[in-house]
């Protein structure tokens, strides 16, 4: 029995979001929370009618088809080629999918740039989260926000279960979580037609803190935080999200 896995890869997200195993484990996710959050995204930022947004690591397009549903003009990108092919049979004139890595800027400015959902810190060196924040910089018009939603490290951290089984579409996801050198870790072993894969999800646990640092040296503004999906405001020890408003 083979065993497919991407544990040493340093681009771990290439490989695993691009095979149907991580649509399948993440399957549950609340996408009607997401659509909630992007209403008061929206709201709050007030957007121009048929502004145009960036959807920053868009995955299958899903949020992208959301935001554009609302009226805006949207481009969804990712580095999952499968995952671009899948969304872009949603497009439209106004809904544009491509695949792009984050750490480069686009050649066109934006009204509001979104990096949803811990979309943020896969990368193994920390000068490529910078360069992400300096494109998603680069990316915005004069008078346009960048919304950044990760996790809150201190409340992801003290809740942290270690290890967990998921059954899902028949088949059992192993998982463990663990802490280790500044990364927040998800180990995810299963087996499926008689083979056996192994694949790692790897994110930095960066806080407020490690956030403001690397926006002061990009140039970037922190005009705002939020703590959750409501935009309660964001308390360390106890808020479920880290959602930063700049530009």
């Amino acid at each position: 029995m083979s065993t497919i896995e991407n544990s040493k890869s340093e681009n771990w997200f290439a490989s695993w979001f691009d095979t149907p195993y991580y649509h399948i484990l993440y399957k549950e996710r609340n996408y009607r929370e997401a659509q909630i959050f992007m209403d008061n995204l929206t709201h709050y930022l007030n957007i121009p009618e048929s502004g145009k947004v960036l959807d920053l690591a868009c995955g299958k397009g899903r949020h992208s088809i959301y935001l554009n549903q609302l009226g805006f003009d949207v481009l969804g990108v990712d580095i999952a080629t499968n995952s671009i092919e899948e969304a872009s049979i949603n497009a439209n004139e106004k809904l544009r999918f491509r695949v792009h890595d984050m750490r480069e800027p686009l050649d066109e400015k934006f009204d509001a740039v979104f990096n949803l959902f811990t979309s943020f810190g896969y990368f193994e060196n920390d000068i490529d989260h910078l360069k992400t924040l300096v494109a998603i910089k680069e990316n915005l018009s004069e008078y346009g926000f960048a919304v950044l939603d990760f996790m809150n490290v201190q409340q992801v951290i003290t809740n942290l279960v270690p290890e967990e089984i998921k059954t899902i579409d028949g088949i059992d996801f192993y998982l463990k979580r663990y802490l280790s050198e500044g990364y927040i870790i998800k180990d995810i072993q299963f087996e499926n037609q008689g083979q056996k894969f192994h694949f790692e999800e790897k994110v930095r646990a960066f806080t407020l803190e490690d956030f403001q640092k690397m926006m002061d040296e990009a140039g970037i503004y922190l005009l705002d935080t939020f703590g959750d999906y409501k935009l309660k405001k964001y308390l360390k020890q106890t808020s479920e999200r880290l959602i930063m408003i700049f530009k």
